[in-house]
């Protein structure tokens, strides 16, 4: 299982750390896992598959401003 950082997720996604987490109030959002003691981050896979859905759910720019 890879894992991506908070800091791969937005570069993944092309956000901000404040729009990463705005967007994960959205239930098809992946959730983040704990990496360690303070750090969390993403299942790559996961990240994968909401990137590939994400024109579908409907999500715009206008949204996540």
């Amino acid at each position: 299982m890879e894992l991506k950082s908070i800091k791969e997720a937005c570069h993944m996604l092309g956000v901000s750390r404040t729009t990463l987490w705005q967007m994960g109030k959205d239930p098809t959002f992946p959730r983040p896992i704990t990496i360690s003691a303070g750090r969390k981050g993403f299942v790559a896979s996961e990240l994968d598959e909401f990137i590939k859905a994400w024109p579908a759910a409907g999500f715009s720019d206008t949204q996540l401003s």
